[in-house]
């Protein structure tokens, strides 16, 4: 007889509550951390030549790209909006049976504090006002100049860059909760290019996430730094220059690196949380201030705007009169922008968002945060347009060429204003925290081989990201201040750009073979699912008496402990047997669970290179039924033992069956699998994922995740 590892919790490789310790990627983290430094080093030294060579590139990029950012943007909008409608939206990020981490209102709140940084106040005073005074076509300081500008603000904030964040996010969610893969880029492209991701192509990959992600983060710090100056300045007269801009820099990185410390639940979670609170109480005294039934109709013109001429705006790329230092400064760089900061927020995202399915996730990541951003901008930018059409000409002219003044010397027409500023300022630090911090995390996932999607990085390698990001920063801000850190986002969004649709293609490749995987598996169960109904498993048929005693079943503890010793033990074991007198290797192991003190058991067979098959049984508590309290049991709970397979938990009960019947329902889902692993070989261009553990070490349960 095939003897079981009985391995208690505490004896196997990684046990829950003891995961391996995260380890460096030499390639990534040692090349990606060289060339950045390498640049910032040359901007501090050579500030005039490195701000004449990034303006060269970005002019070279936008003649022979700008219709490229402009067609990758509406691609990636469908491609999201169709997965999520189609079958493939019910997927989940995670475990069959995997629910959520955080409350709704944490996770939207982590959403949006991830996703936007500082700069939302900072644009949206500053590009409404400009684009009103300065439209890209048309003529300024019109009505339909004003209608416009609140557009392309939006437009600009709005469902494009969302999607981008969103088709990285639920990617990475994807792959790492439903097949334990890397929290990293390269898992995305495994369906594509196979073991070839494990080596100098995945490091490639993920040297372009992190560049991408440094530059487009230092963009939100660098812009948030030079207003933050300027709020300080407004308050305290304090001075404006780059040595205050440097002090701000060190403050922020050191709380932004406690914070990063503290990891995501401790530190991201409650400062996302404040966060929102506070923007949304700012965003209310300006409401009300500025005249909130005034303000509300501006808003659902705005909205209708928006919708109405979004398809027009996502393709023009105004190529019969092209106003190029328009677009660079504002379309082709949010668009970069965007890109650049999406392997970092969707891996934040990827993080927060396990046992969502893709349907809510693309439901929540693209419209929660635009919602409140579409409030905010629209709030912040009328009140800034009514002032310029009022004739306060003289703030329009400091807004379009000091942005970061706009926003304080908006603050300072209402009533209250030291303290709306003050208010503004911390609300402004606080979205520098919670992108630099954030960021720090998602850099040494990059960096680093993490087994466990959960875990964080080390906090020596989270300390060290911090610190580059400040550096890098205050490099960018000593060659040209923003523009330069806008001209090295351009540029360092292109070559990532190519990436997101290689991340694409992954996802639906792997998606189609999984709906491959459970159409195989629903052609075969149609007969063996209305036996179990029946109680009739292949040709062991119940009495109508027997059926009805185990449907009146509520089993304690020590029922199910006693039937998995008798019975479910013998029937692995009789199957595991019979598979290796056939040549197959097996694996069979008992565990106890630390939670509930009762065993679980599992088989693992080995399929070689493709992906092996698991079947377990896991004790789940129940809540007793009313109809039965009394009656069967006095107690509150009864106990299940529910089917898992690799994918997650099954949703059924096998308490009750006899040794044959649990053998026929092994053999049932062992057959499922070979037709799923055959259906996998016959696919075009299909590249097996790799294996979720590896054959003969423990798959341990995630006890409290169901």
């Amino acid at each position: 007889m095939t003897e079981i590892d009985t391995r208690s919790q505490g004896e196997g490789e990684s046990p829950p509550g003891e995961q391996s310790k995260p380890t460096v990627r030499p390639a990534v983290f040692y090349g990606s951390a060289l060339l950045i430094l390498a640049v910032s080093l040359w901007a501090i030294a050579l500030p005039d030549r490195a701000a004449e060579v990034l303006g060269s590139v970005v002019g070279w990029v936008s003649h022979y790209f700008g219709w490229y950012y402009f067609l990758t943007g509406t691609l990636i909008v469908i491609f999201v909006l169709v997965l999520a409608l189609s079958k493939f939206g019910k997927v989940k990020l995670g475990p069959d049976h995997a629910t959520p981490d955080f409350s709704v209102f944490a996770w939207a709140a982590m959403l949006f504090a991830a996703g936007i940084g500082i700069d939302l106040m900072f644009f949206s005073v500053a590009e409404p006002v400009t684009q009103y005074l300065l439209p890209p076509t048309g003529e300024g300081e019109t009505t339909e100049a004003a209608r416009q500008a609140i557009v392309w603000t939006l437009f600009h904030y709005g469902l494009t860059g969302w999607a981008m964040y969103t088709l990285m996010g639920m990617t990475l969610a994807y792959f790492s909760f439903r097949h334990q893969l890397p929290l990293t880029i390269r898992s995305a492209l495994y369906p594509i290019f196979g073991k070839r991701v494990e080596g100098r192509l995945g490091d490639a990959v993920d040297i372009a996430a992190v560049l991408g992600t440094v530059f487009g983060v230092a963009v939100s710090l660098g812009i948030g730094v030079v207003q933050l100056n300027f709020g300080l300045h407004f308050m305290f007269d304090m001075p404006q220059n780059v040595a205050m801009q440097v002090a701000l820099i060190a403050l922020a990185v050191s709380i932004a690196t406690i914070s990063a410390v503290a990891g995501i639940d401790k530190g991201i979670r409650r400062l996302s949380e404040l966060n929102v609170i506070l923007a949304i109480g700012l965003m209310l005294y300006m409401l009300f201030a500025e005249g909130a039934v005034e303000t509300l109709n501006k808003l659902v013109l705005n909205v209708g705007d928006y919708i109405s001429r979004f398809v027009f705006l996502t393709m023009d790329t105004m190529a019969y009169d092209q106003p190029t230092e328009w677009l660079n400064a504002w379309t082709l760089f949010f668009w970069a922008w965007w890109i650049a900061w999406a392997p970092f927020v969707g891996l934040f995202l990827a993080k927060i968002s396990r046992g969502r399915t893709i349907r809510q996730f693309v439901g929540a990541a693209m419209v929660i945060p635009f919602l409140f951003t579409l409030l905010f901008l629209a709030v912040f930018g009328n009140a800034a347009l009514s002032r310029v059409m009022g004739g306060d000409t003289e703030f329009g002219d400091l807004t379009v060429n000091f942005p970061e003044q706009g926003f304080y010397t908006l603050l300072d027409d209402y009533p209250g204003v030291m303290f709306v500023a003050g208010l503004a300022t911390f609300v402004g630090m606080l979205f520098y925290v919670t992108s630099a911090d954030s960021a720090a995390i998602v850099l040494g996932n990059f960096t680093s081989d993490i087994k466990e999607p959960t875990q964080d990085p080390n906090r020596w390698m989270r300390i060290f990201w911090s610190v580059l990001l400040g550096l890098i920063t205050m490099a960018m801000l000593l060659v040209d201040g923003v523009t330069a850190l806008q001209n090295a986002t351009i540029i360092m969004g292109l070559p990532f750009s190519f990436v997101l649709y290689l991340v694409a293609y992954g996802l639906w490749k792997a998606l189609r073979v999984e709906s491959m995987r459970v159409e195989a598996k629903r052609a075969s169960l149609q007969g063996s699912l209305s036996e179990r109904s029946r109680g009739d498993v292949r040709g062991v048929a119940r009495t109508w008496r027997q059926r009805i005693s185990r449907a009146m079943s509520y089993p304690t503890k020590a029922q199910v402990r006693r039937y998995i010793q008798a019975t479910a033990v013998p029937a692995f074991q009789q199957v595991s047997q019979e598979l290796q007198e056939s040549g197959v290797e097996t694996y069979l192991r008992q565990t106890e669970l630390e939670a509930s003190g009762l065993p679980y058991l599992e088989l693992q067979v080995d399929m070689g290179e493709e992906q092996h098959f698991e079947y377990a049984l896991q004790p789940e508590s129940a809540k007793m039924p009313a109809f039965a309290m009394g009656v069967v049991s006095e107690t509150e709970e009864y106990w299940r033992l529910e089917v898992h397979l690799a994918e997650g938990n099954q949703g059924y009960d096998v308490m009750g069956y006899t040794t044959t019947q649990l053998i026929s329902d092994i053999l049932d889902h062992y057959e499922h699998h070979l037709e799923f692993l055959r259906i996998s070989r016959e696919t075009p261009g299909f590249n097996p994922l790799p294996q979720d553990t590896t054959f003969g070490e423990p798959d341990l349960p995630e006890e409290g995740k169901h």
